[in-house]
């Protein structure tokens, strides 16, 4: 109770310092008197005990425990803090109606759902801004990231999903799951916030009618559907329901970010982070450059620029220890830079290697006239098909809404499948970034299992795919995007069993880059407790200790 008492408080601390900053106009955050308090002038530069990368779940979880620990941290974030309204009097845009908030410096946004009847309706022309969702394409694959204090949080559906203990145990089988299971997800989940929607209320809303009609044809398959938690107020969504609060969830508000109601990083960890006032957060600050001095600490080089992509200065800050939270592309490609240019040679063989998508499938069913999923539809998913027990082809299917404001008769899934499939992202020096390599057949298994799943729903409901949503093409499985990139600094190949990357001391990586390719859920609550494992060791014997 006393923990949860002095993280309350911090909370509080860090919000306000959030909502200070936001008046200002400020890319410096920090609850401290001085917002240079987390670092010291030195020749050339700046020096700071320990710099984290990113402001992501392991980076803000990381960021967390050393400024509880005493330890001036500096985070640098390239995306911009959002809490500032824009002139619509909404710090994001709309999903139905996007601006240029909405996207990391694109000329026109790319929903991943990219049209209905072939058409291109959900995208729009847009200015280059630094945005809130960034579709970062690769040859074959394109991957989702979030871009602003809070990284992915900012930008994901809010479920908030543990793992089967089995599959964990299989994909990570160095950590002691009993540890992880009794102490670190419990830790990340209420720390997160994590909360459940009011089952009663689930079964009466007309917000729901499109999750209960995919559950009633999964159950005529013979699949069962379980309830998903998350970190959105769902006490929050009953008031937008009702007509009491601005609505959020209820406006069609999720990819490109929320008004109101989800408990996104900003508000959970990095607020509790900035509340110790030993954390102090840089944004539009993106890291270039990792090397190492003779001296052992960490030299970053570091651009900074405005909202519209002007470089503004181009700064050196030195640190002892450093944290890479940057999520599995962006700590990926700073390792591998760092190795291929000689600025770190002795980095493992082992960065770049094991990626996969967490087996994402999207794909939607036509349902019969009679048969409507509803006008009104929440962005916030509550139900997933659980079929991850079958053992030719384990699936967990998200019941995904399609809040389009007219009857659609779609019902939409992403499905999570267990995918073998590993890519490896290389060095291209004349790009100076990560490329991916991996192919469309790759993704055979996860499309393969995906069908068995919805061939069955489809049999019993005699419905069919819709094929109209993914592109101009007849598609009717999305496997060339992800949500969940997961890989690139495997655990215990890249680095050790606490993230502790091979061939450096005091270098760490902290975010999904460290679980290999899949986890079988949304796996940001992984993310989270295995950076509060490995942060809690990391404190204790290499920062504390020294």
């Amino acid at each position: 109770m006393v923990d949860n008492q002095h993280l309350s408080r911090r909370r509080l601390f860090g919000m306000a310092a959030l909502s200070a900053a936001a008046l200002a106009g400020a890319t410096t955050i920090s609850a401290a008197p001085r917002a240079a308090a987390a670092g010291k002038a030195v020749a050339g530069g700046t020096f700071v005990p320990a710099v984290v990368i990113g402001t992501g779940y392991g980076a803000a979880v990381s960021a967390l425990r050393l400024g509880e620990a005493g330890v001036s941290t500096l985070m640098l974030e390239m995306g911009q803090l959002w809490n500032q309204p824009g002139p619509d009097g909404n710090v994001f845009s709309g999903m139905l109606k996007p601006d240029k908030r909405s996207s990391w410096f694109k000329t026109r946004t790319e929903a991943p759902l990219g049209s209905f009847l072939w058409l291109d309706l959900a995208n729009r022309d847009i200015d280059p801004y630094a945005g809130v969702l960034d579709r970062v394409n690769f040859d074959q694959m394109s991957v989702y990231v979030g871009r602003g204090v809070g990284g992915g949080s900012l930008v994901n559906g809010g479920m908030a999903v543990t793992p089967r203990r089995s599959y964990f145990e299989e994909v990570l089988p160095q950590v002691d799951a009993a540890e992880m299971y009794d102490r670190y997800f419990p830790r990340a989940n209420s720390t997160l916030r994590v909360g459940n929607i009011d089952k009663k209320w689930f079964e009466e809303t007309e917000w729901y009618k499109f999750a209960r009609v995919s559950r009633e044809q999964a159950s005529k398959a013979g699949l069962s559907t379980t309830f998903v938690p998350n970190v959105y107020d769902w006490e929050y969504m009953k008031r937008e329901a009702e007509g009491s609060v601005p609505k959020s969830a209820l406006d069609a508000e999720v990819i490109y970010g929320n008004n109101h109601g989800k408990v996104s990083l900003d508000k959970s960890y990095l607020a509790a982070a900035l509340g110790t006032g030993k954390v102090t957060i840089e944004t539009l600050h993106q890291v270039k450059t990792i090397r190492q001095q003779k001296d052992g600490n960490y030299l970053l080089t570091v651009e900074q620029k405005d909202a519209d992509g002007k470089l503004l200065a181009t700064k050196e800050i030195s640190c002892r220890h450093l944290f890479l939270g940057a999520g599995s592309l962006g700590s990926t490609e700073l390792l591998l830079r760092a190795r291929e240019t000689g600025a770190l040679p002795n980095l493992s063989s082992e960065i770049g290697a094991g990626w996969g998508p967490n087996g994402n499938i999207m794909t939607a069913r036509a349902n019969h006239m009679w048969n409507p999923t509803g006008t009104k539809q929440s962005s916030i998913p509550a139900l997933g098909i659980d079929d991850w027990d079958n053992p030719d082809a384990p699936v967990f299917a998200e019941i995904a809404p399609m809040p389009a404001g007219l009857e659609t008769w779609v019902s939409l899934y992403l499905a999570i499948t267990k995918n073998p499939q590993r890519g490896t992202f290389v060095y291209d020096a004349a790009k100076d970034r990560a490329d991916l390599r991996w192919t469309r057949e790759q993704n055979a298994p996860a499309v393969a299992a995906a069908k068995s799943l919805f061939d069955r729903i489809n049999k019993a409901n005699t419905t069919i795919y819709r094929y109209d949503l993914f592109g101009k093409q007849l598609k009717a499985f999305a496997d060339d995007f992800c949500y969940h990139p997961l890989g690139g600094c495997v655990l215990g190949k890249a680095t050790d069993d606490y993230g502790r990357v091979a061939g450096y001391k005091n270098l760490y990586v902290t975010d999904g880059a460290l679980i290999p390719g899949s986890i079988g859920v949304n796996p940001f609550v992984t993310i989270t407790a295995l950076a509060e494992r490995n942060i809690e060791r990391v404190i204790k014997q290499d920062v504390v200790a020294k």
